[in-house]
């Protein structure tokens, strides 16, 4: 009857050769439901965190550096020389009327756009236990703070990309509008995958020794240093579902170089997996990381 003690509830119906149910009652069981309206309004609150711990990041990796700033550049910057001497000079990878430098530096923005949120990124949660158990906050934060500061680097190694335009007097095509899209895919599926390592990590520590094996054997299986041509015409597409960098790389070097449209079919695809790795990212962090305290 309403109103009466679980307990006694349970005893009647012992005493009436019936066995309790096991667990709670089913209207005591917590449910949490995830609204994409709630999730933005949470995110957007948490605007200024977001902010704070990229900028943290950003003074702590630079203000003791004599460099500063001109390390996000000089990285790249140094891989695009050595891929200059290995694949155009002793592997001759042809890249047409443009000049290998400016093929291959645009590969390598996107993936040390990549591989910097890839690596901070999962390291977010297990770096910031102390912050996380004493705050209320999105937990989702601090992948996307990794992300902020990443994009802050990519944006002075771009910068820089104007200045090889100039010195290859070469300038950038018309249909440069089209990175536009492509930034989404690259942002919507880096940020997917940030999610997944980060919580990856503090359940499995032994992840964080994976990176360096991913960093180091994702740059070659990404095309930065050659042309997605060089991958089988037939299994192109589902390479570019597997790693959506392949299709954003192709789609930036087609728009800037080439004056050319992004391939549709295999922009579509890299879309359509990056929104998977999202959507997926996010559910799997969510549904792990009200563990995450106990777990670390």
């Amino acid at each position: 009857m309403p109103g009466q003690p679980a307990q006694l509830v349970g005893a009647r119906a012992r005493r009436g050769g019936q066995q309790a149910p096991a667990g709670p009652p089913p209207e005591l069981v917590f449910h949490r439901r995830l609204r994409p309206g709630q999730v933005a309004r949470e995110l957007w609150a948490a605007r200024e965190l977001v902010r704070a711990l990229a900028e943290r990041d950003l003074r702590a990796r630079y203000k003791q550096a004599v460099l500063g700033f001109a390390w996000a550049v000089l990285t790249p910057l140094a891989l695009c020389a050595i891929f200059t001497l290995v694949f155009h000079r002793a592997v001759r990878i042809e890249t047409g009327s443009t000049p290998y430098t400016l093929f291959a530096y645009v590969g390598l923005i996107v993936w040390q756009f990549f591989s910097n949120t890839m690596n901070q990124g999962a390291l977010s949660l297990a770096n910031n236990l102390s912050l996380l158990n004493k705050v209320y906050c999105p937990r989702e934060v601090f992948p996307l703070a990794t992300m902020l500061v990443a994009t802050v680097d990519m944006a002075v190694a771009t910068g820089v990309l104007g200045l090889l335009f100039l010195v290859f007097w070469t300038p950038p095509a018309a249909t440069l509008l089209w990175v536009l899209p492509l930034l989404v895919v690259q942002f919507a599926f880096t940020y997917g995958v940030a999610l997944i390592l980060s919580v990856a990590v503090v359940y499995l520590r032994d992840v964080r020794h994976l990176l360096p094996i991913i960093t180091q054997m994702g740059v070659f299986a990404t095309p930065v240093a050659y042309p997605l041509a060089k991958i089988p015409h037939a299994w192109q597409e589902v390479y570019c579902a597997l790693n959506p960098l392949g299709a954003v790389i192709e789609g930036y070097r087609r728009a800037l170089l080439y004056g050319e449209a992004p391939d549709l079919r295999l922009t579509l695809a890299a879309a359509a997996s990056s929104v998977v790795f999202l959507v997926g990212g996010y559910l799997l962090f969510k549904r792990l990381e009200t563990g995450i305290a106990d777990v670390a």
